[in-house]
């Protein structure tokens, strides 16, 4: 009864759409292209991709079978496994709790600019000062937070069958389509430059996956490697509760070796067309020194590309915007949903009353997120930054940075000392499936995974 009523996925297909749905978030869109356009193209990919193969793979492995294991959320699916480490629930559940917030207040950006190209004014969007405009802004932002919250809190409230399953596989089918139809578009793209020097998409397709090794130094591609495990954080979902929250809605009937290699490889495909995507467009109308235009790139950088496309660049911006929204709120509903998945198991709450109660905080975070813009603003240096961080950096920070790395490494010495890998192996292999990466999978999870995860967090405190 209790499971029941928690709710269940319907079979894998939901499953995986509903995680890869979380996996394909802002993260891989926004993020995903600009590091690999700052750290050498196809050298960049060749590390990520073998990091999603093993340390990702490792990670994701051990989440999802925790949440299926223990049919619990991340708040008190570690208690269950063990009562003296379940403090790794409480840091699973703060995290996304102080995510949602900040993660709503970039949604909300999204819309006002999809909202933009559709109504014709990307040219507007395309200006100077835009941007910077609009987040300083007192009122406009928190409409737009509100708007993006309350479509997470919709879905959320009917539901893990009819809310969360359902919106993902008519969302997911659209994103994929929308992703591939932007990046064929985009190595169709040509121009030609002040110097009469005409560029196209296939030379930017060559920079983004021709590995450059040029000024690739010992120390640079230390943090090539640095960079690529901080991706992978954000393109799987890891360490956020996410993946414990989804894993307890999978049916023990699921095959889940077989579904965790299907959200590798739909994440790993999506990250790499969102490259195709963005950099072949870049490199056309901006050279070289657009491609490292940074954290900048989709809210500054893109506007300017689709004016430089001319009539046919409103229909572009508007179809890409589109398509990060539905990536925002696919990862957005999933954020919300280990909140409420942790209050509903912790504190037997109903869902309906559990989304109010999740909808609220978030909603009183967000708008001073939304503030520190304006009325709350202030710089503080962060140890993983040169640039001074405002509200949402120090949120970014505390969640991704530092407790993210914690959970990962405290959930690697659960796993792979206190409790043995054969907790994990025993659940993936339950109904007799085969499972192929087995000694893989004990190999990350006991030794190379913890190293890695060091790493991260003392390159986060800056000691690194």
């Amino acid at each position: 009864m209790e499971h029941h009523s928690r709710g269940t996925f319907k079979g894998s297909f939901g499953f995986v759409l509903a995680a890869a749905g979380s996996a394909v978030g802002l993260g891989n869109i926004w993020r995903f292209p600009y590091l690999a356009a700052r750290d050498g193209g196809g050298l960049f990919l060749v590390v990520y991709i073998i990091l999603a193969l093993t340390f990702g793979f490792a990670m994701l492995t051990s989440e999802i079978s925790i949440g299926r294991k223990t049919k619990q959320s991340p708040l008190t699916a570690y208690g269950k496994l063990s009562k003296r480490w379940g403090w790794i629930g409480i840091f699973s559940c703060v995290v996304p709790f102080l995510i949602m917030p900040y993660y709503c207040a970039i949604g909300g950006w999204v819309i006002k600019y999809f909202w933009a190209f559709l109504t014709g004014h990307g040219l507007e969007a395309a200006q100077d000062g835009y941007f910077s405009g609009f987040i300083t802004g007192q009122y406009e932002p928190l409409i737009f937070l509100l708007i993006f919250l309350a479509a997470c809190a919709i879905v959320i409230f009917n539901g893990v069958e009819k809310g969360i399953e359902q919106f993902s596989k008519i969302l997911m089918p659209i994103l994929v389509i929308l992703v591939i139809g932007i990046a064929v578009y985009s190595l169709t793209l040509s121009h030609t430059n002040e110097a009469g020097q005409t560029v196209s998409g296939i030379d930017g397709l060559k920079v983004y996956l021709i590995p450059s090794f040029k000024g690739v130094t010992a120390n640079k591609f230390f943090h090539i490697v640095v960079d690529a495990l901080m991706q992978l954080f954000y393109s799987l979902s890891i360490a956020m509760g996410i993946m414990i929250a989804y894993g307890s809605y999978v049916p023990d009937r699921s095959n889940l070796s077989k579904s965790i290699n299907q959200i590798e490889l739909f994440d790993t495909v999506v990250a790499f067309l969102a490259g195709v995507m963005i950099i072949p467009a870049v490199y056309v109308f901006m050279g070289p020194d657009g491609m490292s235009t940074g954290p900048s790139l989709m809210f500054v950088s893109l506007p300017k590309i689709f004016a430089a496309m001319g009539p046919a660049g409103n229909i572009v911006g508007t179809i890409f915007f589109a398509m990060v929204l539905f990536a925002a709120l696919t990862s957005g509903i999933s954020i919300m949903e280990a909140v409420i998945s942790s209050f509903m198991d912790k504190f037997k709450l109903s869902r309906k009353k559990a989304t109010v109660i999740e909808t609220a905080f978030a909603l009183v975070i967000g708008v001073i997120v939304c503030l520190g813009y304006n009325l709350l603003y202030f710089e503080l240096k962060l140890p993983n930054s040169e640039s001074p961080g405002q509200i949402l950096d120090v949120l970014d920070y505390i969640s991704n940075y530092l407790m993210m790395p914690i959970i990962a490494l405290a959930t690697c010495i659960l796993i792979g000392w206190v409790l043995k890998p054969d907790t994990v192996i025993e659940e993936v292999t339950k109904n007799g499936e085969p499972f192929r990466r087995k000694k893989l999978y004990t190999i990350m999870t006991r030794y190379i995974s913890p190293i890695f995860i060091i790493v991260i967090l003392l390159f986060s405190l800056g000691i690194l």
